[in-house]
């Protein structure tokens, strides 16, 4: 479901930037049917995109959120592995720096 939803995303953003490069064109030739309809089209699909946008970042937050829960968990249930791990990365870090 989500690579559905971003795939969906990702051709309304493509509709969009479709509907603004008209707009540019129309508005060279200056013809005020042409910029209307152009404008008309980017307004509906500004409003078509909208609701999208904000239902993908709910989602988004919600699997951040989880994603932290499950490593606040993790980290609770695990404390050394933890402290281990953080330990080697930093360890890791201050190697690749130290070369420099």
């Amino acid at each position: 479901m989500d690579a559905e939803l971003t795939q969906k995303l990702v051709a309304d953003y493509k509709v969009l930037v479709t509907d603004a490069e008209e707009l540019i064109k129309a508005t060279t030739s200056q013809s005020t049917e042409k910029i209307a309809e152009a404008r008309a089209r980017m307004q509906q699909a500004l409003l078509d995109l909208k609701p999208r946008l904000a239902n993908a970042e709910a989602m988004l937050k919600d699997k951040a959120r989880e994603a932290a829960s499950a490593a606040d968990e993790y980290v609770h249930d695990n404390p050394w592995v933890a402290m281990g791990a953080a330990a080697g990365l930093g360890m890791v870090v201050g190697l690749l720096i130290g070369r420099r």
